[in-house]
C-alpha cells in the first residue's frame, strides 16, 4: 500500500483515478480547492482535503506532503486567466516539488500534455500560450529535481470509453479517453521502469502496462 497525495482530487481525470488507487488499497488524500467537492471525492474511496494550493507556499505545500509516498499533480487553471495559468500551473506545481523534495517524497508524477516543451511551437498570442509555457517550466523543474519523476503525457481528452490500450510511439498528438489517462496514471506508479521518463501517449492498440514498460 502506498499514501498518495493526489493533488487537483475532483479533475475529471482525478475523480476515475482516484477508485483505480483505492481500490488496490493505496491510500489516497484527494487535496481539492472547494469545500462542496468533499462528497464527490469521497465517493470513491479517497479522502478529501481541502486546502487552495494556489495560495499555500512551499513550506505549507512541505507540510501537506509530507508523509506521503507520492505525489501525484493533476490540478489545473483550466484556462482562462493567463495569470492564473502561470500562478497554478507552473508555480504553484514548481513550488509542490520543491516541497516534495524538502519533505523527502521521492515519487512524483506529473500529468502534462503530448507534445509539452520548450519547443511547443504554441504563438504568444494563442490563449493556449500560457499554458504550454506553464507547462514546459513545471516539467523542466521536475526533471531536475533529482525526484524520481515520471511525466504523464496525453493527447487531447476525451469522454470516449476506455479501450485500456494505448500508443506510445506516435509522433503527432490524437486523442485518449480520460479513463485510459487514469489508467496509465495507475499503471506508472506500479512499474518502476517508468521513473525518469515522459511517457506521450494516444489511444492505440497495446495493452496499457505493456505500453508503458520500458
Amino acid at each position: 500500500m502506498s499514501r498518495i497525495l493526489l493533488i487537483g482530487g475532483h479533475g475529471k481525470v482525478a475523480l476515475l483515478l482516484e477508485p483505480l488507487l483505492t481500490g488496490r488499497g493505496d491510500h489516497v488524500t484527494a487535496v481539492i480547492r472547494n469545500a462542496d467537492h468533499e462528497v464527490d471525492v469521497a465517493a470513491t474511496g479517497a479522502t478529501p482535503l481541502v486546502a487552495d494550493i494556489e495560495a499555500f507556499d512551499t513550506r505549507q505545500l512541505t507540510n501537506l506532503v509530507s508523509g506521503n509516498d507520492v505525489v501525484i499533480w493533476s490540478a489545473g487553471a483550466g484556462g482562462g486567466s493567463a495569470r492564473r495559468t502561470y500562478a497554478i500551473d507552473r508555480d504553484a506545481a514548481i513550488r509542490s516539488i520543491d516541497a516534495a523534495v524538502a519533505a523527502g517524497v521521492n515519487r512524483y508524477v506529473m500529468v502534462s500534455y503530448f507534445g509539452a516543451g520548450r519547443d511547443h511551437g504554441v504563438p504568444p498570442e494563442n490563449s493556449f500560450f500560457a499554458y504550454a509555457e506553464s507547462k514546459a517550466a513545471a516539467d523542466e523543474h521536475l526533471r531536475a529535481s533529482g525526484l524520481d519523476w515520471t511525466i504523464v503525457a496525453p493527447s487531447s481528452l476525451t469522454l470516449d470509453e476506455p479501450t485500456r490500450r494505448i500508443d506510445t510511439e506516435a509522433e503527432e498528438s490524437g486523442s485518449v479517453p480520460r479513463a485510459d489517462v487514469a489508467a496509465v496514471i495507475a499503471a506508472v506508479l506500479a512499474d518502476d521502469t517508468t521513473i525518469g521518463r515522459t511517457i506521450s501517449f494516444n489511444t492505440g492498440d497495446v495493452p496499457i502496462a505493456e505500453a508503458i514498460r520500458a
